[in-house]
């Protein structure tokens, strides 16, 4: 498969090595810290990898649209947006997978915690918090994967409506989830969520050890992106818009794990 990458930090780099791990090529990299001769013709590429940041993701998926461009976009913080560009990549015939985190054992997680989610919903006696925590270089506050992870238990639970983000300056409501963000040190991802009573607590947490699996995962989804969908010829890949769950589902089809 040949990749392109828009953006060369640290997850650019990251990508670029598991891509060759893999057996993939380079074939482009679109990122202002390159000099002139080390970018690459980006129509070679069958698909772009884009982790820049908010305030160019939008711009850089309506531009690889126009190019005719699948991509998977690994920045958050930008889903105001969403609607306009997934017009825009519709328009154009091609295809957008978005994910607020690529890891397989996150988006693994929102499944275990929507199902756990589930679960408690009868037994009033079991409160529903969350906490994340991250680098303190990390631009977004609360992470996409927070608010992912809210989103599905609040579509699994029908006595809880809402989250609250900021710290309480009063009681928490009984329909509301606090969800609480911390900024501290290079830790590069923690999510947990609690199900608490007055008896004990029920604690599902996800940690990163590192960013490797952000890296793995947005090549999977790559990969997924490039072959050819249900209702296209071979060689075309997939069209229109998808999400981490829509690789899941697909991995996970014909066995017992793909209800939740």
């Amino acid at each position: 498969m040949n990749i392109g990458l828009i953006g060369y930090g640290r997850m650019g780099r990251m990508i670029e090595a598991a891509a060759l791990d893999r057996g993939h090529r380079i074939v482009t990299v679109l990122d202002p810290s390159c000099r002139p001769g080390e970018t690459y013709k980006p129509e070679l590429a069958d698909v772009l990898i884009e982790f820049t940041g908010p305030g160019a993701a939008p711009d850089n998926i309506r531009a690889a649209a126009a190019a005719g461009k699948a991509v998977v976009c690994g920045s958050t913080g930008w889903y105001d947006a969403l609607p306009e560009v997934s017009a825009a990549v519709e328009a154009a015939g091609t295809a957008l997978l978005w994910a607020s985190n690529f890891s397989l054992g996150v988006n693994l997680f929102y499944r275990i915690a929507a199902y756990a989610a589930k679960l408690a919903d009868p037994f009033d006696a079991y409160d529903v918090g969350g906490l994340e925590i991250h680098h303190n270089k990390k631009a977004d506050s609360p992470s996409g994967t927070a608010k992912t992870l809210a989103e599905r238990v609040l579509a699994s639970m029908s006595r809880k409506k809402n989250v609250l983000w900021e710290a309480p300056q009063k009681p928490v409501e009984p329909g509301t989830i606090h969800f609480a963000s911390l900024r501290a040190g290079a830790a590069p991802g923690r999510h947990s969520l609690f199900f608490d009573s007055p008896s004990d607590t029920i604690e599902i947490t996800h940690s990163a050890r590192n960013r490797e699996g952000f890296a793995g995962g947005a090549l999977v989804a790559a990969e997924w992106l490039v072959r050819s969908g249900p209702r296209q010829a071979a060689g075309e890949g997939r069209r229109g818009i998808f999400t981490m769950d829509d690789v899941l589902k697909d991995i996970l089809a014909g066995t017992s794990e793909n209800t939740v």
